[in-house]
Formats: structure tokens, sequence, C-alpha cells
């Protein structure tokens, strides 16, 4: 989208979010920000997470921690891999206000998902961040979309989307509204009535896969992550 209506959006998301361009998904997420911060140095900074809780380690000491830097050196073609199959529909939901970060929550298992490798994933909640935390080939974007999935034994694989300076990107322009009603007030919430995930747009077929974690506290790992280049 163009760069002065993205920034204006984010400028609302920003005064929201503060000190912090991470949020959270986990079997069940670290709601309260105040046990972390984002500060380098800080007591209980990203180099400490892991000693704040026991079960927060991975954070530290986890193989396959996200977010990353996509390489395409590194990438590997896989021919196996298809669209994605989706199976989102119209279904009420809310935003909330969360301090670290803005979510717009969907009822129950109302709003569909997507299947992958045998299994449909339930679309939750999604999530902004500013700037992007995925790089592509060392380049950070403007933001990123985060639409988080997990299915009923609570496997979690999250679909992101990398937004760059260009069209005006219509779900975002549409959501804006329901955003500010939160602006400046943690942990408050505003409905956003039927909302319906498919008019989020993907952008092109490609995309890049991999299994990496959480992005913060637990830094649980084993998350399906589907990075779609917009």
């Amino acid at each position: 989208m163009d760069a002065a209506k993205l920034m204006a959006v984010f400028s609302v998301a920003l005064a929201i979010i503060s000190t912090s361009i991470f949020s959270t998904v986990s079997s069940q997420e670290v709601e309260d920000e105040r046990e972390f911060s984002y500060v380098v140095g800080d007591d209980h900074g990203p180099e400490r997470w892991s000693l704040i809780h026991r079960e927060w380690e991975f954070c530290n000491n986890g193989l396959f921690q996200s977010p990353i830097d996509i390489s395409d050196k590194n990438v590997e073609v896989d021919c196996n891999l298809t669209r994605l199959r989706r199976t989102y529909r119209t279904s009420p939901a809310t935003f909330i206000n969360r301090g670290h970060d803005v979510m717009l929550q969907w009822e129950g298992d109302g709003a569909g998902g997507f299947w992958l490798n045998g299994t449909e994933y339930t679309l939750h909640q999604l999530h902004w961040h500013s700037p992007s935390e995925h790089t592509l080939n060392g380049k950070r974007f403007p933001a990123e979309l985060h639409m988080v999935h997990q299915t009923a034994d609570n496997k979690t694989a999250v679909v992101g989307i990398i937004y760059k300076f260009g069209k005006p990107d219509t779900f975002l322009a549409e959501m804006e509204k329901y955003i500010k009603h939160i602006h400046g007030e943690e942990h408050s919430k505003y409905s956003a009535g039927e909302v319906n995930p498919r008019h989020i747009k993907l952008g092109n077929r490609k995309y890049y896969r991999y299994i990496g974690s959480l992005t913060t506290p637990p830094c649980t790992e084993g998350v399906v992550w589907t990075i779609m280049d917009k």
C-alpha cells in the first residue's frame, strides 16, 4: 500500500504497541507483557527470557527459533507444495488492545482455516507487527501480518504476510476504524462485527515454509510458518 496510508494506520498501532515489535502465540499466549521486555540489556530483556520462567528455556536454548532471515540462497524449491487450501468464512470478531500489540480475535472456530498436510488448522486470531519480524534477504519491511491457526490438539501454524509500499491494502484500510476505538486503552475491546478472513489478500502464489517457534515467551518450537511474499 502507499507509504502515507500505511504509516497513518500504523502510527495508531505503534502508539498502542509502544516498545514492542513482537507478539506471541503459544499453545496459550503470554498475555501479561510486564513479565518480559524487548530492551536489550534489561533485566527482563530477550537475552534473559529463558531465566524468567523454566518453561521459557527455548527462548535462548532452542534450535528452531523464529523470526528468521529468509535468504534465497538457502531456499529449496518444493514442487509438492500447492496453493493454500483455505476454508475461511465470515464470523464475529473483536479487536483487543493487548498492550504489546493489537489483535483481531474470532469467536470459536467460526472463521474456518486452511489445510496443511491433511489437517485443518482453524484461524483464531491475527495481529500486525511494524516493522516486519521476518526479513527477506536481509531486508526488513514496513509491516507484517500474522494469522494464527491451531488444530484441536493445539498444534500451531502461522501465515505471515509481508507488507511492502505500493497499492492500498483494502483489508487494513477497512480495519483502521476499529483499531482507533481501542487506541490508548490497554486491554480494551471493540467489536468489529462480522469479518471475513478471505478479504485478506495473500498476494502472489509464492510463499516460504519452515518449522520455527513462537516469537515471544514461551518460544515454543514446532510452529509451522508460511510466509507470503506479498
